[in-house]
């Protein structure tokens, strides 16, 4: 049966259309949380609170690079898997900060104001306590870039995973202990009273227990290392699209020790580091995943990081070389003469470009070697280019300089004859 125009139209559009309503609805639960914090300062409990300060943007930073990147993988490429499980760690995320809102408001703020509070307890004890949106992130590690696992060996990652998220979200909220502060007061009305049960199912529970924490952190490590795997065995674009992922992996453990530092030396600043490189790392993972996926700007990477290092590096230098003149001018006209801050700024206004300049060749050849060469071969080319005459010469210089810069498969070059007289 032959399929009409708009009925061909019609289809594509269904799964883009799914994807962007779980979007909006991520949106709407990051509103939820921020009118139920609201709710919570009116009513004089600005201690149950759940977003202050960096913590809030780098929730909403998560939630926002997280559920975008999915949105886009998901409607463009409907069929394959880390755009829903981007979208599925967005909602999931966003539900447990809804869940723990409410039932703080209608618990503890507001006692009775909010109806079905036990199961708002039940959800958040599922999805927050037991870490459940953490495997569908790992799971789309797994999965990345073609959608399928490395090979058959690694279905057993994949079962660990999904066993380990059904068996904590069945679980934790059986557990009698109280929940993370600030709602440590507040317990799950399906707990269980280890102490009255038998030995052996007391055992039993514990032994679950452990063996799901096991699969858990198993899995995730499993899963990140199969990024490794497919990266050593993979070429042409599948290795492009890997770097992608490599380099935001890269920063993990900077980041990692970062917040760890933070942490040790303690003081009013430890908590916004953290909340700060969290933010950080939450964004870069989504957005790394959905370039890799679509195979946006693969053999941009080079580039990329050698722009960013130079520019790093330049500002820098041209603080530093701003202090230092501005420090050493004070001396001799005073620290609050205008001729210091001119001269400071006309100084570094000089040296920006031949600073510039050579600051990014520096990096070219240690980052960007590709196109670091292709302009020498290019710039070789041109200087030959004026002095030679013979058409043969030429064209078997023109032929070389394309393969060394663009490196073709084949190369060929055509010349129009010259009409008959």
């Amino acid at each position: 049966m032959a399929m009409t125009p708009a009925a061909r139209g019609t289809r594509p559009r269904r799964p883009a259309g799914l994807a962007w309503a779980l979007w909006a609805l991520s949106m709407l639960g990051l509103a939820s949380v921020a009118w139920l914090d609201q709710l919570l300062r009116l009513a004089g409990r600005p201690d149950l609170v759940r977003w202050t300060g960096l913590g809030a943007a780098s929730a909403v930073v998560t939630v926002l690079s997280t559920a975008t990147a999915g949105a886009i993988v998901a409607g463009r490429r409907p069929r394959h898997p880390v755009g829903w499980l981007l979208l599925a760690f967005g909602l999931l995320l966003t539900a447990s900060w809804v869940a723990g809102g409410y039932l703080a408001y209608g618990l503890l703020a507001r006692p009775g104001a909010l109806p079905a509070t036990g199961a708002a307890v039940v959800l958040y004890s599922a999805l927050n306590v037991s870490g459940a949106p953490v495997p569908l992130l790992a799971l789309a590690l797994l999965l990345t870039p073609t959608g399928s696992l490395p090979s058959r060996r690694w279905r057993w990652v994949a079962a660990a995973l999904v066993a380990a998220t059904v068996g904590g979200v069945l679980g934790t909220p059986l557990d009698a202990k109280p929940l993370d502060p600030p709602l440590q007061a507040v317990t799950s009305p399906l707990a269980l009273d280890l102490e009255a049960v038998p030995l052996p199912v007391r055992l039993a529970y514990d032994v679950a227990g452990g063996v799901v924490f096991a699969a858990f952190v198993l899995g995730i490590v499993a899963a990140a290392g199969s990024l490794v795997v497919r990266f050593w065995r993979a070429q042409g674009v599948e290795r492009q699209q890997l770097r992608w992922v490599a380099l935001a992996a890269a920063l993990v453990p900077v980041a990692a020790l970062v917040a760890l530092t933070a942490s040790l030396v303690g003081g009013p600043a430890a908590g916004a580091v953290i909340n700060l490189v969290a933010g950080t790392v939450s964004w870069l993972v989504p957005l790394a995943l959905a370039a890799a996926v679509l195979r946006y700007r693969l053999y941009d990477l080079d580039r990329i990081v050698s722009r960013t290092l130079a520019y790093a590096l330049l500002t820098v230098l041209l603080g530093g070389g701003y202090a230092v003149v501005v420090l050493g001018l004070g001396q001799l006209l005073g620290q609050d003469s205008p001729l210091v801050v001119a001269a400071a700024t006309l100084a570094v206004a000089a040296a920006f470009q031949p600073a510039r300049r050579r600051v990014q060749q520096a990096m070219d050849r240690r980052f960007n070697r590709r196109s670091h060469d292709a302009a020498r071969v290019i710039e070789a080319f041109g200087t030959r280019l004026r002095d030679q005459v013979d058409l043969d010469t030429l064209t078997a210089e023109l032929l070389d300089a394309v393969r060394q810069t663009m490196q073709p498969t084949q190369a060929w070059l055509w010349l129009r004859p010259h009409p008959p007289r």
